[in-house]
């Protein structure tokens, strides 16, 4: 078993004895079993897979760290959301706003942040399509 702990600034999002996750990495996405080698690693927007059992649970996950021992996998994201919980519609319009927003003059923090919330919404958004296929 591999203790999985997600973590936002707001919440303890999901804290449960997993079979394995597989995470969205900046070198590609990662499967981790119990027992992987200790390891620090950069998490970019995406979705996370975590399998328990039979079951299978997938979240939207925005940019982060996760921290790596034989035992225990900890992320540290500024987004975490279980696809039961994404409102497509709602994400769809924050990314519309966020994308005309990019076309017009910003300062440079602005653009990140802007940047950062569209690749949050489309993660959202592929994990909830993804579920319902």
């Amino acid at each position: 078993m591999l203790k999985l702990e997600i973590i936002t600034p707001e919440a303890v999002t999901y804290s449960d004895n997993v079979d394995m996750v597989t995470l969205p990495g900046a070198e590609g996405e990662m499967g981790i079993y119990p027992n992987h080698v200790p390891l620090l690693t950069q998490v970019v927007a995406g979705e996370i897979l975590v399998r328990k059992g039979s079951e299978e649970i997938l979240l939207a996950v925005g940019e982060g760290f996760a921290e790596i021992t034989g035992e225990r996998v900890a992320i540290l994201t500024d987004m975490a959301i279980r696809s039961d919980n994404i409102d497509e519609a709602k994400v769809e319009e924050a990314r519309r706003r966020a994308e005309e927003r990019l076309r017009e003059e910003v300062s440079a923090d602005e653009e990140a942040v802007l940047r950062a919330s569209v690749a949050n919404s489309l993660a959202q958004l592929k994990v909830k399509r993804r579920q319902r296929h």
